[in-house]
């Protein structure tokens, strides 16, 4: 599957989308909060893989931690255009305003109050920590997997990922009782009580 992905040819990287472009969604959706801005990222990120295929080494059985450090990649840079895009609207003078229509958008989310609080929390995260967290807990990497596409060591991946996961169980649990969630304190299990949040855990430690 390597060497005909770095021959390029079209049925293995057909093979490729087919496999894992619902994975690169699910994770683009997470980090951004944004179903349009997710299915951006999914063509970028193949038409990178398709323009790096040639780095793509034989290492592993699964062609998926290469793919997914090419979506971090892509996430960091539509972040940051996103970001020029909002400081150069935000020095534009005001006109009539259009009518916001996120309510309604949000509604296609089932669990959109967990979302948008973990997503505000996963916001005040560093980013190094929030791209461990979203690719091992709501991708389901592995540590190796993770290290291999964020280009660190396994251990540096289980680190941050333990720093995450605290601060992240606290930032969520004030986040949702500010939006008046009702949510108790997280437990040590990683539960919110009375709320919906439930801390997940990568598909690594449950099946220690």
């Amino acid at each position: 599957m390597h060497a005909r992905i770095r021959a390029g040819d079209p049925d293995a990287f057909r093979e490729l989308f087919r496999d894992h472009a619902q994975l690169v969604y699910r994770h683009a959706v997470r980090t951004t909060g944004d179903w349009s801005a997710a299915e951006d990222v999914v063509s970028l990120t193949f038409l990178e893989a398709w323009r790096l295929r040639g780095k793509l080494r034989d290492e592993g059985a699964s062609p998926r931690p290469w793919l997914m450090g090419i979506a971090v990649n892509v996430l960091r840079n539509t972040g940051r255009a996103a970001r020029r895009h909002e400081r150069a609207l935000a020095r534009v003078p005001l006109r009539d305003a259009l009518p916001d229509f996120a309510d309604e958008l949000v509604g296609r989310i089932a669990d959109s109050d967990e979302l948008a609080a973990a997503k505000v929390a996963l916001g005040q995260l560093r980013r190094a920590e929030r791209e461990v967290f979203a690719l091992c807990v709501w991708s389901g990497l592995g540590y190796a997997e993770a290290a291999e596409a964020l280009g660190v060591p396994v251990g540096t991946v289980r680190s941050r990922l333990s720093r995450a996961r605290a601060r992240l169980r606290r930032l969520t649990d004030s986040e949702l009782r500010r939006r008046g969630g009702g949510a108790e304190p997280l437990g040590a299990g990683g539960q919110v009580q009375g709320g919906r949040t439930t801390a997940a855990r990568s598909n690594e430690e449950r099946t220690r």
